[in-house]
């Protein structure tokens, strides 16, 4: 597990298209079927990382309260199932069952997609407004592993408050923190240096 914290992606970025599997339901997801939603949350994660583990039940919760909102989430896993057979869309099916969740758990077997963002970590958020222009991109909360502080998604609900609303997201934006994505053999984007 190497600890990784997000790459700050510059707000204002228009969100980066994607067209992916969902390996729970079969069907293809793509930016466009969120296109009337009033905000959008990118979340790339996977199964194995202990840092999402440790916040995957305040996410399905979150994700139940935000999404009755209007907040569209969608969440992607890019990570090298080969190497991390936990991952894999068998075992992303099992996970979307076994947590509740309500969004929709892509995979981006190129990581192109993860690219794209410049995903850097599981969890990585990325919120986007009504016109799909980055407002937020940062920690859930400052709960970790080990650091007995609650799970409560204060920073991200912050957010998406300001989103919902219509009113500026918060200035002050800390990076996520997790394990870094599991990158393919040759496959490493260049914006880590």
């Amino acid at each position: 597990m190497v600890r990784t914290e997000s790459m700050m992606l510059d707000l204002g970025t228009q969100a980066p298209d994607f067209q992916l599997p969902e390996p729970a339901t079969g069907r293809t997801v793509s930016l466009a079927d969120f296109k009337d939603a009033p905000g959008l949350l990118v979340i790339f994660m996977c199964n194995h990382c202990p840092y999402v583990k440790h916040i995957s039940d305040g996410l399905a919760q979150f994700a139940r309260e935000y999404q009755s909102k209007g907040l569209a989430i969608v969440a992607i896993n890019a990570n090298d199932v080969e190497h991390y057979p936990d991952d894999s869309p068998e075992k992303m099916a099992e996970e979307v069952k076994a947590q509740g969740y309500v969004f929709p758990y892509l995979y981006d077997d190129t990581q192109e997609v993860a690219k794209s963002y410049k995903a850097a970590c599981t969890p990585d958020f990325f919120l986007f407004d009504k016109d799909c222009k980055l407002v937020y991109r940062g920690q859930f909360d400052d709960s970790r592993p080990r650091n007995d502080l609650p799970v409560t998604g204060k920073d991200l609900r912050a957010a998406v408050e300001a989103v919902l609303s219509g009113q500026p997201v918060p200035s002050e934006q800390r990076p996520s923190m997790g394990c870094n994505i599991k990158w393919k053999a040759g496959n490493e984007p260049d914006y880590f240096g």
